[in-house]
C-alpha cells in the first residue's frame, strides 16, 4: 500500500502506524530546520483552517495559527461564545457546514465523540487540539522533544508519567510509546490509573514493537533508570476547584520534586511538561490551593526548584507544539 498522509485526520492517533510517526517526527524537524535557516516556503498558501475551541488555549491555538501563518494559510477562531455550536447547531451539522467552507478543521474540547463526528461528516481532515481522552498534538511535539534531548533511538528511550494515570497526557504517552517500542511507565494510585481498556489495546501494540508498560502505584519504582520524567495537573480543565481536595492525598507522593528526580538515578534525566503548570503560588489557581494546602506552596504537581532547574525542557516542548503541529498540516494538505 502507498505511503500517503494527505487528507489525513489526527484524532488520537490510535489509527497511525510507527511509519507514519516516524515520518511526521522527521518531517518536523525538517520544517523546524528549515524555519531556523530562513528557508521555509509556503505551502499552504489558499487553504482555510478552522479552529475551534470549546476550552481556552494558549498553546495549542497559538502554535496552530503560527503554523498556518507560517504555511501561508489562512485561519479563523470559534468559541462557543461567537458560534453557535452546541446552542443553536448540532456538532454534525456544524461539521456540514465548516467542511464546505474550510480545507481542514482543527477542535479542542472534552468530546472524544465531538471530533469524530466532526471527521465523519466534514469531509475533511480534522485535528484533535486536546479532548478529556488523548492529546495527539502533544504526543507529536513530546516525542520530537524527547528525540532532540537523548541520543538514543526512540525504541530505546525509557520515560515515565507520573500524576494521574488516567487523563489525556498519560493516555496519549502510553499509546505512543507502545506504538514505538519504547520503555513506558505510568506512576499513578491505583484508583488513578489508565482504563483497562486502552491498556489492554497498548499491550497490543507493544507486542507488535517491543515496548515495555508498566504501571505502578510506586512512583520511585515509575522513574527508576529512566531518561524523561513526564507528568501533568493534578486536576483537569473545567472541573471545579473541589475537586483538588480529593486527589492531593492521593497524588502528593507523586509529585516531581527534588527528592524523585534524585531517585530516577540518571544524572541526564529530563523534565517534562505540556502547561500550564503549577509550579509555585504565583497563579490563581495556585495560590487558591496553596491557601488550603501550604505544602503546596512551593508547586503543585512539580515543585519551583525542579521546575526552574537545567533538567526542564518544557519550553523546548511548547515550541516544538508549532513545528509538529505544522508537519501535521503539511503532511494533510499538500
Amino acid at each position: 500500500m502507498a505511503f500517503n498522509n494527505h487528507n489525513r485526520s489526527v484524532l488520537s492517533l490510535v489509527h497511525h502506524s510507527e511509519r507514519d510517526l516516524l515520518y511526521l517526527l522527521d518531517l518536523s524537524r525538517d520544517l523546524k530546520r528549515a524555519k531556523y535557516a530562513g528557508t521555509d516556503q509556503q505551502r499552504l498558501k489558499g487553504k482555510n483552517i478552522a479552529l475551534i475551541f470549546e476550552k481556552t488555549s494558549t498553546r495549542t491555538r497559538c502554535a496552530f495559527e503560527v503554523a498556518a501563518y507560517d504555511e501561508g494559510a489562512n485561519v479563523t477562531y470559534i468559541d462557543p461564545s461567537s458560534s453557535q455550536i452546541g446552542h443553536k447547531e448540532s456538532m454534525k451539522d456544524t461539521a456540514r457546514v465548516l467542511g464546505r467552507m474550510y480545507d481542514a478543521i482543527e477542535y479542542r474540547g472534552s468530546s472524544q465523540e465531538n471530533v469524530e463526528v466532526l471527521e465523519e461528516f466534514s469531509g475533511v481532515p480534522v485535528y484533535n487540539g486536546l479532548t478529556d481522552d488523548f492529546h495527539p498534538t502533544q504526543m507529536l511535539a513530546d516525542l520530537l522533544t524527547m528525540r532532540e534531548h537523548c541520543h538514543k533511538p526512540l525504541h530505546q528511550i525509557s520515560f515515565a508519567f507520573v500524576g494521574d494515570g488516567r487523563n489525556n497526557v498519560a493516555n496519549s504517552l502510553l499509546l505512543v510509546g507502545s506504538k514505538l517500542g519504547m520503555d513506558v511507565r505510568i506512576g499513578a494510585p491505583k484508583s488513578l490509573w489508565p482504563a483497562a481498556e486502552l491498556v489492554e489495546m497498548c499491550e497490543g501494540f507493544a507486542k507488535e514493537s517491543g515496548a515495555t508498560i508498566t504501571i505502578t502505584d510506586d512512583a520511585k519504582e515509575a522513574v527508576k533508570g529512566v531518561d524523561f520524567v513526564h507528568t501533568d495537573v493534578w486536576v483537569s480543565m473545567g472541573e471545579p476547584i473541589e475537586s483538588w481536595a480529593e486527589r492531593i492525598d492521593a497524588l502528593l507522593p507523586f509529585q516531581v520534586n527534588p527528592e524523585l528526580m534524585a531517585s530516577v538515578g540518571n544524572p541526564r534525566v529530563k523534565f517534562m511538561h505540556c502547561l500550564p503548570a503549577f509550579h509555585n503560588s504565583e497563579t490563581k489557581v495556585g495560590a487558591q490551593v496553596a491557601a488550603q494546602y501550604p505544602i503546596l506552596s512551593n508547586g503543585i504537581e512539580v515543585t519551583e526548584d525542579v521546575f526552574e532547574s537545567p533538567a526542564n525542557i518544557a519550553f523546548e516542548q511548547a515550541e516544538n507544539r508549532m513545528h509538529t503541529i505544522k508537519a501535521v498540516l503539511v503532511a494533510s494538505l499538500t
